[in-house]
């Protein structure tokens, strides 16, 4: 079978023009909407919004790659890297550090030029230890001939399935300087260009690991170029994970297809209209976390009580008990009882209905 980089034409990708020319001008047009809504908020509002976007793209970027990262510490470090204030900081592992690092770097810096020495320090960013899980890989510089081929590859040992197999590492160099002076140069229609450029990329797979968080990454700078704004509204990396067997199966068929990548294209733009639709569900919470709040204005409440909140605000998993509050706010079981029940003769949380030892609270309505 010949993968798609050992074509003698490759890389001249192509598609139809006339297939994709509906499906574009429809996302297009809610790419337009989207941006119109989130700017008629108040800088306020769309800060909290790039918040909870950014959050989401990094964790489910690391999702679909199988790696789980801690949200609160995705969030914080978010935050720092915003100049926002959100309260309740925590410290963040320094790999959670260098994801957020590289994608803060990719949409808000979207107008410098995409080099190879900017994908080193991403990937260096990515790998601090020098190793993904127990193995030492190749960091800050394109993968060598030394671990083998480079496959990507499922099932249990013996009985593995070989998806797919990159280029050599000795066309690595010349693969790579093709694909950014195309990046940087090339003018097909923006969207086009962060789907053919995913692809791409993840195509010649150029480092030992991280290849497909980078490739997401590369898709959302030309996604912000195509914007021409730094803050970002939506996470295409959410709805990947939601579609993340569409997501395989179509990279599969498409590199082992020939180099008319018109599904490839049909299945990005659609995923991307998926993602814009999602961001309706964004804009929902940060409205009414911001009527939330205003509803309880001139409203004392401690430190703890304002990081408990938000938390529940931002999407708290599972119930609020007293226990799971004095792990948050850091604090005894009777301080946590306390200012529980504050809230609660406030009227600011209300008692589940559930009892005994299962005692959990929400938030109440609001008027």
């Amino acid at each position: 079978m010949a993968y798609i980089h050992e074509r003698g034409d490759w890389p001249n990708l192509r598609w139809s023009d006339e297939i994709l020319t509906k499906p574009l001008a429809e996302v297009r047009h809610k790419q337009g909407r989207l941006i119109g809504h989130m700017e008629a908020i108040g800088f306020r509002l769309r800060q909290e919004a790039v918040l909870q976007t950014l959050t989401e793209e990094v964790v489910k970027s690391s999702e679909i790659e199988g790696e789980a990262l801690d949200k609160e510490q995705v969030r914080s470090s978010v935050a720092r890297h915003l100049g926002m204030d959100i309260g309740g900081f925590v410290d963040a592992d320094r790999d959670v550090e260098g994801v957020v690092e590289m994608m803060i770097d990719a949409s808000r810096n979207y107008s410098q030029p995409l080099t190879a020495e900017r994908l080193f320090g991403w990937h260096a960013a990515m790998f601090p230890a020098g190793r993904s899980g127990i193995s030492k890989i190749t960091v800050g510089a394109w993968r060598t001939a030394e671990g083998g081929p480079m496959q990507v590859v499922s099932g249990p040992i013996g009985r593995e399935r070989i998806h797919y197999e990159a280029p050599e590492a000795d066309r690595l160099d010349d693969e790579m300087t093709r694909f950014l002076d195309w990046f940087e140069t090339a003018a097909p229609d923006p969207v086009l260009k962060a789907a053919i450029a995913h692809l791409w990329f993840v195509t010649i797979h150029p480092f030992d690991d991280g290849n497909g968080r980078i490739a997401r990454a590369i898709a959302d700078l030309a996604l912000a170029r195509a914007e021409g704004t730094a803050q970002r509204f939506y996470s295409m990396s959410a709805q990947i994970r939601t579609e993340r067997k569409t997501y395989y199966d179509t990279l599969e068929s498409s590199q082992k297809g020939g180099l008319d990548i018109t599904p490839w294209l049909l299945w990005f733009i659609g995923c991307l209209g998926r993602a814009f639709d999602g961001a309706d569900t964004v804009l929902a919470s940060v409205l009414y976390k911001a009527r939330f709040w205003e509803s309880i204005a001139g409203q004392a409440l401690n430190e703890r009580q304002r990081k408990v909140i938000n938390r529940l605000l931002d999407g708290f998993e599972g119930k609020l008990t007293n226990a799971k509050w004095a792990t948050i706010a850091k604090t005894s079981s009777d301080t946590a009882l306390r200012d529980i029940s504050d809230l609660v003769q406030r009227g600011i949380l209300v008692k589940d209905d559930a009892g005994g030892r299962s005692t959990s609270y929400s938030l109440a309505p609001r008027p």
